[in-house]
C-alpha cells in the first residue's frame, strides 16, 4: 500500500468513521436539517468514503460530484456509487473546482497537506460563493506511541518536519493546518464549530502499515540514524498509536 491508492484509503476507512467528531457532524446536519435537497462537492475524494460517511447526515435527495487526481480512485468509488458525478482533476493550482449550485464543499485528510496560500485561495473561494465546508481529518501535531520508546521524540520530531514538505501544493502546513483555517473562515465571518478527532489504533495491520509509513518519512529526513532501531522496536512492543486530527464544520452568518 502507498499514497492514496485503493488498499490504503480502505485499511484507513474503519478509523476514520471511528475518529470523526460527532460534536462538527451534527452541527452540519443541523445547518441542513430544514433543506430538501443538497448538492455537494467532496474534493480529494478518493474512493466515495464521504459518501459513507457523511450521507445520512444531509437531506434525502442528494447530488454528489467527487474530484480526485486518481482515476483509479474515481473509478472505485463510481463502481461503489453509480449515481455519482465524478471529476478527474488536480486542483493545487486553484481550489475553486465545484459546480455551480453546490450547496456543500468537504475534505477528508486534504489540508495538512496544502500550503497557505493555497489555503487562503480555498477559503477565499467559499466566501466568494457563501458556501459552508466540512473539512474532518486534518493532522495537528499529536502524536504518541504506548508505551514510550527510545526515539519517539526524535522520530515525531522529523516526522513532522516531513509533514511540511511540498505535497504539490507549496509548502505543506502538516499540524499548522486545522488553525490556520478555522481562524481563516473566522475572520471572513464564518461561524465555526471544530473538534478534535484523534485516530486511536491498536495493533493491527493499520498499526503496522502507519508505523512503517511513518519510519520512511523519517528516513526521507535523514534526521534519525536509528530509525530501524525504532521502527522495530515500535513493530514489536506498540499497543496503541494516537495521531491527533482535527475536524470543521463552517458556514456563513
Amino acid at each position: 500500500m502507498s499514497g492514496f491508492s485503493p488498499e490504503w484509503l480502505a485499511l484507513r476507512e474503519p478509523a476514520d468513521v471511528a475518529a470523526r467528531s460527532a460534536k462538527v457532524l451534527k452541527s452540519c446536519e443541523d445547518y441542513f436539517r430544514n433543506h430538501q435537497s443538497v448538492a455537494i462537492c467532496d474534493m480529494g475524494a478518493g474512493t466515495g468514503a464521504s459518501i459513507r460517511a457523511f450521507a445520512p447526515l444531509l437531506p434525502r435527495a442528494q447530488q454528489w460530484t467527487l474530484i480526485d487526481h486518481d482515476a483509479a480512485n474515481l473509478v472505485e468509488a463510481k463502481r461503489r456509487h453509480p449515481d455519482i458525478q465524478t471529476n478527474v482533476r488536480d486542483f493545487a493550482s486553484d481550489p475553486d473546482c465545484w459546480a455551480v449550485g453546490t450547496n456543500l464543499v468537504t475534505t477528508t485528510a486534504l489540508l495538512d497537506l496544502t500550503s497557505r496560500a493555497w489555503i487562503d485561495r480555498f477559503v477565499a473561494a467559499l466566501v466568494s460563493k457563501r458556501l459552508p465546508v466540512l473539512c474532518t481529518l486534518t493532522v495537528d501535531d499529536v502524536l504518541s506511541v504506548t508505551p514510550v520508546q527510545a526515539w519517539d521524540d526524535a522520530v515525531f520530531d522529523a516526522f513532522r518536519a516531513h509533514q511540511h514538505s511540498d505535497k504539490g501544493f507549496g509548502p505543506a502546513l502538516g499540524g499548522e493546518a486545522a488553525e490556520y483555517f478555522e481562524t481563516a473562515l473566522e475572520r471572513a465571518g464564518y461561524d465555526i464549530t471544530a473538534d478534535d478527532s484523534p485516530w486511536r489504533i491498536g495493533r493491527g495491520e493499520l498499526l503496522r502499515a502507519l508505523l512503517d509509513g511513518m519510519a520512511g518519512a523519517v528516513r526521507e529526513t535523514g534526521r534519525v540514524p536509528a530509525i530501524d532501531e525504532w521502527l522495530n522496536d515500535a513493530q514489536a512492543k506498540t499497543t496503541l498509536l494516537v495521531v491527533g486530527h482535527r475536524d470543521v464544520f463552517a458556514a456563513p452568518r
